[in-house]
């Protein structure tokens, strides 16, 4: 893996920082209103969406690539800005945010158990079905507030995944070739049990956003096959979502 592959996502995500500062904040003093099932639904993202990564970037670091640390570290910002806009719609909406929630307290742990390429598989799940989620969340609510913040966080996650998918596709490259696929028919085996849990966690409010539970799981599953051809094709940086 040469430093040239990342130093291009290094600069889109510095191309995009200077974006969002131009862009300017939502206007949160128009204020919001949600149903509370869709509340509570984005107070638990926002928890999922609230953490330092020290964990991931000390193994970015460790990783040996100065452009990948880097562009981890304008990750990891992106993520924190992501916490940063939903706890501003609570604030919004009169909502406040959680110290935690159980869904997260896996998820970190899990992600901690092994090294990078275990963090970023597992990490993977967590934007894939992110994607879903902000999607329902932005079209399914005539607010406006709500439909500006989400759509900001889902184009950022956008571009998220297909960078996770050229690292991941460097660090298979790693194992023995026939090793590859059944990693990633294990990784899609968990993003199906992860997106079922969601889908039973979040049922109330992804109703109220015209998404049930079943259709969430499926659209969910789907786009993993995306996923799973950018990580193991040599192109992995060709893989785009449906928005």
């Amino acid at each position: 893996m040469h430093t040239a592959d990342f130093a291009k996502w290094t600069r889109r995500f510095e191309d995009e920082r200077e974006h969002r500062r131009a862009q300017g904040d939502p206007e949160w003093g128009q204020g919001t209103t949600l149903h509370p099932a869709v509340w509570a639904s984005v107070q638990r993202f926002q928890v999922g969406e609230d953490g330092d990564g020290d964990n991931l970037v000390t193994k970015a670091d460790e990783a040996g690539d100065r452009d990948y640390a880097q562009a981890v570290r304008l990750f990891v910002a992106e993520e924190q800005n992501h916490a940063r806009l939903l706890a501003g719609l609570l604030a919004a909406g009169g909502v406040p945010t959680l110290t935690g929630h159980w869904s997260d307290t896996v998820f970190v742990k899990l992600r901690r158990l092994m090294g990078l390429r275990m963090e970023l598989l597992v990490l993977m799940i967590a934007e894939v079905v992110a994607l879903r989620y902000y999607r329902a969340l932005r079209d399914g609510t005539d607010d406006s507030l709500t439909s500006d913040v989400a759509g900001r966080i889902l184009a950022d996650e956008q571009r998220h995944v297909p960078f996770h998918c050229e690292r991941l596709h460097a660090s298979l490259a790693e194992l023995p070739r026939p090793t590859r696929r059944p990693v990633m028919a294990l990784w899609r085996f968990l993003l199906l049990a992860v997106s079922l849990v969601v889908a039973a966690d979040h049922g109330p409010a992804l109703r109220r956003l015209g998404v049930g539970r079943l259709r969430f799981v499926t659209d969910v599953v789907a786009s993993s096959r995306a996923v799973v051809s950018a990580v193991v094709a040599p192109r992995p940086d060709a893989w785009a979502s449906a928005d």
